[in-house]
């Protein structure tokens, strides 16, 4: 709960007014019985009609206060509720959003959204409808066992012995509902991460016909939910069974008793239909904090999984004093010494160790897991090199902010990402560029053109991930999202894979522009796009074993050669 604190401080002021709101609750509450018990003895027991109709207007001014503040505090404890909710959820984005890449990459997305959603909404019950609630039950029992013991102590410690041993049964049960609720979370995250991954797949699954093989899957995990989930119900349901009857008992305890005590002249008829009212009162917060409890144990379930998000530590970061490029920088790159390794001690790249020249172009070429991508991750600081260090223009990417980082380098990539938005603002991605200069990018890389033969140019709304745009079309914007921010320094990873050959003839000719003076690296598969490069580097098991240009790689006769002679060899 104390993680909690700080969220609640920030609505202090909604939360003391309703914490003061118990007071008059509780008292106006307890104070029914004692009414009837004056009624019945004094005026009903004199025929004192005028005192019985006086005391039924102070009954029900007290209806009326309890009804008036406990509305009050309702709406005040869920606005609290919500806006506590909406504060964890956006702390919970921005963390998430936060984390570097192989965080992604061994959390389903799936149970992300789980985590960011309905466990987010069950940390917000906790206050909405818990926590205040639980102070206000505790204050109720605390009031009415005060108005009790001052009318009768025997029978008042009667009614509160019966607690201890309902108090024990609680905690039993809402000790198994936690497990219970705890293991039902994780078979909705579970559920969730098959739902996500077959609508993101859909195509796959019909292709290869998964149809049925899927459906099992996602039936056996929905069966053991729902098993989880009637475990969580049996247990909430045993505590509201349990407590119906002991409320019956304790009616029985009084009228047993108290029956007696009036045989024997000790207690007023009064008294006795005031404890009766008391029993009653007793058990109705003590019902309401077992409900609630219920909710506070699926809040705690859900304060485990999200602190164990936030808790996650953020591996990069901008440095605390950070330096900044030289102004007058040509975009030099020196991968110093790199080793890196998705897990400890196994290294994709050994020893790299290279520099680029400001305005080289450089290819990266190798076998499927050579390490050309790392390298791109690397140098765009996705990833932290394990030993070594990479610098640009002189200064270590660790020693600058990651926005100026990403700001000198642009990556193009095979498969181009698009938000849903327009056109425009999928070049822009938030930035403050004009629609002058979106066009002039668009028409440096010669995609003005497409834009125009849209329904509405730039305008033209894109739905979620691209799908109303080709894939050529959707790598044509990558290519304008570069332009506009003229970086010092441009990746190509397989760039012109998704274009046909007309349109990739175009792209051709404005790289050929976009590229002059631009220190640049390439990731190809395909061998003959790369014979212009300054330089080639080709990579085998995370190793730099050959470096030159294509000439001289094949004069050689080494794994270049070997790999370009095999494409030659598919291509005829």
């Amino acid at each position: 709960m104390l993680s909690l604190l700080p969220y609640a401080k920030q609505n202090s002021k909604q939360l003391v007014i309703s914490l003061l709101l118990l007071l008059p609750l509780s008292i106006a509450s307890a104070v029914q019985p004692i009414l009837v018990q004056q009624a019945i003895d004094r005026p009903i027991k004199s025929g004192d009609l005028l005192g019985l109709r006086w005391i039924c207007l102070v009954i029900l001014l007290t209806i009326a206060i309890r009804l008036a503040f406990q509305s009050w505090q309702g709406y005040l404890v869920q606005e609290v509720g919500q806006k506590i909710t909406a504060d964890i959820r956006a702390d919970l984005f921005r963390h998430v959003t936060s984390l570097s890449t192989s965080f992604f990459d061994r959390t389903p997305v799936g149970k992300l959204i789980t985590r960011l959603t309905s466990d987010v909404e069950a940390l917000g019950d906790v206050f909405a409808t818990g926590a205040v609630g639980v102070l206000s039950d505790f204050a109720a029992i605390g009031t009415i066992a005060i108005f009790m013991f001052f009318l009768r102590w025997d029978l008042a410690l009667m009614l509160l012995a019966m607690v201890i041993p309902v108090t024990g049964l609680i905690i039993y049960f809402q000790h198994e509902y936690r497990l219970a609720n705890f293991k039902a979370r994780e078979r909705l995250s579970e559920l969730n991460s098959i739902l996500q991954e077959n609508i993101i797949g859909a195509n796959i699954v019909q292709l290869f016909r998964r149809e049925k093989f899927n459906a099992a899957q996602h039936l056996k995990v929905n069966k053991q939910y729902v098993d989880e989930v009637n475990r969580t119900v049996f247990h909430d349901s045993a505590v509201s069974a349990t407590l119906e009857w002991i409320a019956l008992v304790a009616i029985a305890g009084v009228l047993w008793l108290g029956g007696g005590e009036i045989v024997q002249k000790n207690l007023t008829f009064g008294e006795l239909s005031a404890f009766v009212l008391f029993s009653q009162r007793l058990f109705d917060p003590i019902r309401q904090l077992a409900e609630k409890f219920t909710t506070i144990q699926a809040g705690f379930t859900a304060v485990e999984r999200i602190n164990a998000i936030l808790q996650e530590p953020i591996d990069i970061r901008d440095p605390e004093y950070p330096k900044t490029l030289p102004l007058d920088g040509t975009g030099e790159i020196c991968f110093d010494h790199v080793w890196f390794g998705y897990k400890p001690d196994e290294y994709v790249l050994k020893d790299i160790n290279f520099t680029l020249k400001a305005g080289e172009k450089i290819a990266l070429v190798g076998p499927t897991g050579a390490g050309k991508s790392s390298i791109i991750r690397l140098l765009s600081r996705l990833y932290e090199p394990t030993k070594g260090k990479i610098l640009i223009d002189g200064v270590d990417i660790r020693d600058i902010t990651q926005a100026e980082l990403r700001r000198c380098v642009g990556v193009i990539l095979q498969d181009a990402f698009l938000f849903s938005g327009n056109i425009k603002e999928n070049i822009t991605l938030g930035e403050d560029y004009t629609i002058e200069q979106v066009v002039e990018a668009a028409e440096l890389m010669n995609v003005d053109r497409f834009i125009k033969d849209l329904p509405e140019s730039y305008a033209t709304q894109v739905r979620e991930r691209g799908t109303n745009l080709s894939g050529g079309q959707k790598q044509l914007l990558a290519f304008a999202r570069a332009a506009i921010r003229d970086p010092r320094i441009l990746i190509l990873d397989e760039a012109t894979a998704s274009l046909d050959v007309s349109t990739e003839f175009l792209i051709q000719q404005a790289l050929d522009r976009l590229l002059v003076d631009r220190t640049t690296i390439i990731i190809a598969h395909r061998l003959s796009t790369i014979r212009n490069v300054d330089r080639i580097l080709v990579l085998k098991q995370g190793e730099v074993v050959e470096s030159g240009s294509h000439e001289q790689l094949i004069a050689k006769q080494g794994l270049y050669a070997s790999l370009y002679e095999l494409e030659m060899m598919v291509s005829s």
